[in-house]
C-alpha cells in the first residue's frame, strides 16, 4: 500500500500547482499520473493567462470579475468568480517569482494582449506557447520540494469510508498490479473529456477519469451541456490554433473574403466572446459562404516579424497540417470541441461534497465559466483553484487522524479489472470509442434542439451497452494499453449521457448551449446549476436542479458583443 497525506491525481498545471502548494505547507503529497507530468494536456494551451496587473489603469479584478460574469451568460458563481480575479495578479507573481518566462513590454512589465470578451487586454503570455513554459516552470518546484510522482499510474477508483474520502486505487501499467493509495485528502486535477467527440483540440489523454471516478462515487457532475468549441481549430486535423492570433488582430474571412464576425458582433467582432464567434463561422458554413466546410484564419496583415515574435507556433501547426505559410496565406480552420465548462461539482475550495476529496482544473466545475469560459481563463483556474484546494486539504489533514484504508474498494477493482480481461467475445474498445464520438458529435454538436438531442440519447444507450462487453486482445501484465484504452472508454461513457440528458432538459439557449427550438435565455426557468447523480454504469444519470446560482453584484442584463 502506498500512504501520504495528500494524493493529487493528474499531473498537469492544476495538480502540480495543488501538489507544489501543499509541499510549500509542510504535508507529505504525492502525485499520481498517467503520464510525466510535462506532457500532459496543459502544455497545449497558448494563448495566455488572464490577470488584471494594473498595465492599463482602469483595468480591475472587479473589471475582470465582470468580464467573466457576463462570458458566463450569467451561469457563473459570482463568489467563485470574484475570488478568481481577485487571486490572479497574486498568482501571476507566484509564477513570476519562480522563474516563468513571460513576454515583456519595452519597460519590462508583463506584456498582456487582447482576448475575447475582455475588457482590457490582460492576458499575459509567453508567445504563444504559455501553457508549456507554465507547466516547465511547476515541474521545476516540484523537483524542488521532491515531490514523489508515480508515474504511469492510471486512477481507476476514489475510496470512501464512513463517507470520508481515503485515497483511490491505481493501476501501475509498468507491472499490471493494482495498487491502493491511502491519503486523509485527494485532490483530481485530471482534466477534460475531449475525446468524448470525434475531433477535438485536445490530447488523447484526455478522456474525463477524474470526473468519471468521482461521478461513481456520489460526487455530482455540474453543467455537463456546457461544451465549448473553439472557434479556430485546424480544418485538417482539429489541432487548435490559439486566439491569441485573433488577440494580436488577426481576421476570420469566408469564402467570398469578407470579414464577416462584425456581422455578428458589431463591437468586438473577431473578439467576441467564443460561443459568438463559433456559431458565427458555423453559420457562415451552414449558409454556403464557407470553402470545403471551413472558414479562414488571416494572418497576413501582421507581418512576418510579428508572427514569428508573437505566433511562431501557429504558424508551425498550420505549415505542419496544410502545407500553407500563414505569413502570406490563409488558414482553412472551423470550430472544434476545445474545454468542458462543466466537471465535478465543488465549492470555491474545491471541496467536493464528500470530505477530504476536492477536485481543481477543467475537471472541475466551481462555477467559474457557467455556460462560456473566457479565453486565459482556463491557465487562471489551474493555478487558482490548484492553490485553493491544496490550502483547503493542507488545513483539512491537519484535523484527521489516520483514515481507514479502503480494502473493499481495493477488491471490487480487483474483481472488475480481472473480470475485463476475463471477457471474450465483445467489441473492442476503439469500436466503442467511434460509436461513442460519432453519437456526441453528432447530436451535441454547436446547435442543438429536442429532436436531435433525444436521438442522441437513444444512441448514447446504444453505446453503453457495447460498452458492457469490451474486450481486451491483449492479456498481459506490462503496459497493458489496451486494458487502459478500455477504462479510459468506460469513463467516456458514463460521463456523455449527462452532456446530452443535460442539454435536452435545460430549454434555453445560454452561453454554449445554442437550442434552435429555444433560442432565447430563460431566467426565469434556468437560472440554476444542473446536478446529475450517478446510478449505476446501465443506467441514465439522475438530474437535480436544486442549486441556484450565486450572486454578488453584477445583475443579469442582455449579452452582446
Amino acid at each position: 500500500m502506498i500512504k501520504h497525506d495528500i494524493v493529487v491525481v493528474g499531473g498537469g498545471l492544476a495538480g502540480m500547482r495543488a501538489a507544489v502548494e501543499a509541499a510549500e505547507r509542510g504535508a507529505d503529497v504525492a502525485i499520481v499520473s498517467k503520464m510525466h507530468p510535462v506532457r500532459s494536456h496543459s502544455g497545449a494551451a497558448q494563448g495566455g493567462i488572464n490577470a488584471a496587473l494594473g498595465n492599463e489603469e482602469a483595468d480591475t479584478p472587479e473589471a475582470h470579475a465582470f468580464d467573466c460574469v457576463k462570458g458566463a451568460d450569467y451561469l457563473g458563481d459570482q463568489d467563485a468568480i470574484e475570488a478568481m480575479a481577485e487571486d490572479a495578479p497574486r498568482q501571476i507573481i507566484w509564477l513570476e517569482h519562480r522563474g516563468c518566462i513571460f513576454s515583456r513590454m519595452p519597460d519590462g512589465r508583463i506584456a498582456q494582449r487582447p482576448f475575447g470578451g475582455a475588457s482590457f487586454p490582460r492576458t499575459c503570455f509567453s508567445a504563444d506557447v504559455t501553457g508549456l513554459v507554465i507547466l516547465h516552470t511547476l515541474w521545476e518546484q516540484l523537483e524542488r520540494f521532491n515531490v514523489k510522482v508515480y508515474e504511469e499510474y492510471f486512477a481507476t477508483a476514489l475510496c470512501v469510508e464512513d463517507g470520508v474520502g481515503t485515497g483511490i486505487t491505481a493501476y501501475n501499467m509498468r507491472n499490471g498490479e493494482l495498487e491502493l493509495v491511502n491519503a486523509k485528502a485527494t485532490i483530481f486535477a485530471t482534466g477534460g473529456a475531449g475525446r468524448a467527440y470525434a475531433k477535438t483540440t485536445n490530447g488523447y489523454a484526455s478522456t474525463g477519469d477524474g470526473m468519471a471516478i468521482c461521478y461513481r462515487a456520489g460526487v455530482p457532475l455540474m453543467d455537463m451541456e456546457f461544451v465549448q468549441f473553439h472557434p479556430t481549430s485546424l480544418k485538417e486535423n482539429g489541432v487548435l490554433l490559439s486566439e491569441a492570433a485573433r488577440g494580436e488582430g488577426a481576421y476570420l474571412l469566408n469564402k467570398d473574403g469578407e470579414r464577416f464576425m462584425f456581422k455578428y458582433a458589431p463591437n468586438k467582432g473577431e473578439l467576441a466572446s467564443r460561443d459568438v464567434v463559433s456559431r458565427a463561422e458555423w453559420t457562415e458554413i451552414m449558409e454556403g459562404r464557407g470553402e470545403n466546410g471551413c472558414v479562414f484564419l488571416d494572418l497576413r496583415h501582421l507581418g512576418r516579424e510579428k508572427i514569428l515574435e508573437r505566433l511562431p507556433q501557429i504558424r508551425e501547426l498550420a505549415l505542419d497540417a496544410t502545407g500553407k505559410d500563414a505569413i502570406d496565406t490563409p488558414i482553412p480552420i472551423l470550430p472544434g470541441m476545445h474545454y468542458w465548462m462543466g466537471g465535478i461539482a465543488t465549492d470555491k475550495d474545491g471541496a467536493t461534497s464528500i470530505p477530504g476529496v476536492y477536485a481543481a482544473g477543467e475537471c472541475a466545475c466551481v462555477s467559474v465559466h457557467g455556460a462560456n469560459r473566457l479565453g486565459g481563463n482556463s491557465l487562471l483556474e489551474t493555478i487558482v483553484f490548484g492553490h485553493r484546494s491544496a490550502t483547503h486539504a493542507a488545513n483539512y489533514i491537519k484535523s484527521v487522524g489516520e483514515v481507514r484504508s479502503s480494502e473493499k474498494t481495493f477488491k471490487n477493482e480487483q474483481d472488475r479489472i480481472n473480470g475485463i480481461l476475463a471477457r471474450t467475445g465483445g467489441e473492442r474498445h476503439p469500436q466503442v470509442r467511434k460509436a461513442l464520438n460519432t453519437a456526441m458529435s453528432d447530436h451535441a454538436f454547436i446547435f442543438r434542439d429536442d429532436k436531435t438531442l433525444g436521438e442522441g440519447e437513444v444512441a448514447l444507450r446504444q453505446v453503453r451497452e457495447m460498452a458492457q462487453k469490451m474486450t481486451t486482445m491483449d492479456k498481459s501484465k506490462t503496459f497493458n494499453t489496451d486494458l487502459v484504452g478500455l477504462l479510459e472508454t468506460e469513463f467516456l461513457v458514463d460521463i456523455s449521457m449527462t452532456t446530452m440528458m443535460g442539454a435536452r432538459n435545460r430549454t434555453e439557449s445560454r452561453g454554449a448551449q445554442a437550442r434552435t427550438d429555444f433560442p432565447d435565455r430563460d431566467d426565469a426557468n434556468w437560472m440554476k446549476h444542473t446536478l446529475m447523480h450517478f446510478k449505476g454504469q446501465t443506467t441514465d444519470p439522475e438530474p437535480d436542479y436544486s442549486r441556484g446560482v450565486t450572486f454578488t453584484k453584477f445583475k443579469p442584463e442582455v449579452r452582446t458583443y
